[in-house]
């Protein structure tokens, strides 16, 4: 009975929250679950090969919303050097929404959150985060979290034919450009003083 108890534990283990920008979410448009079964994770594909079930974003808070009466929700904006994330907290993330609403921008925040891709009806494919914690920041942690993203995009792309998802990435990103995200990266390291 322990060892299923602590089965159960790792099978459902969280996944690592990965550094991302906004620029590259924007473009992640293959999202699949990883299982049968309704706990089974739900992943975003990078379009740099990694696939991604949470993550972890520092920027300015821009804008926010607060929407709804009986279900409330608030949909907010991050913005990163590289663009912005679509993020959104609500009853479903009860600790999430109520950190958001004491939140007034301009806030530097830090989000740990789940990337959703949703096709609206005309087609266009949108990706937002679904906010599961959401923490004023200084610049400084700002600043740092860009240098990890930097570094783990950077890696990311280091890594690319390496990768256990190469071939998936290749399929439904034809034609990506690593380039495109290395001179993002660095591009994102400019605006910050190190």
């Amino acid at each position: 009975m322990a060892s299923e108890g602590r089965f159960n534990q790792q099978r459902y283990e969280r996944e690592p929250a990965r550094r991302v920008f906004a620029a590259e979410l924007r473009e992640a448009t293959y999202h699949f679950k990883d299982g049968e079964d309704e706990k089974s994770p739900a992943y975003v594909l990078l379009p740099t090969g990694e696939r991604c079930n949470r993550i972890f974003i520092i920027g300015s808070m821009t804008q926010k919303e607060k929407r709804g009466d009986q279900n409330v929700f608030y949909n907010f904006r991050v913005a990163d050097p590289t663009g912005i994330f679509f993020v959104s907290a609500s009853s479903y993330q009860q600790e999430a929404m109520q950190q958001v609403s004491r939140i007034e921008p301009p806030a530097f925040v830090a989000v740990v959150g789940k990337p959703n891709v949703y096709e609206a009806p005309d087609g266009r494919i949108f990706v937002s985060v679904r906010a599961e914690s959401v923490t004023v920041v200084e610049k400084e942690m700002r600043d740092s979290w860009i240098l990890d993203a930097a570094e783990s995009t950077l890696k990311r792309i280091e890594r690319f034919d390496q990768s256990a998802d190469t071939a998936l990435t290749q399929e439904h990103y034809p034609g990506v450009n690593l380039d495109l995200y290395r001179r993002m990266a660095y591009e994102a390291l400019r605006q910050i003083q190190i």
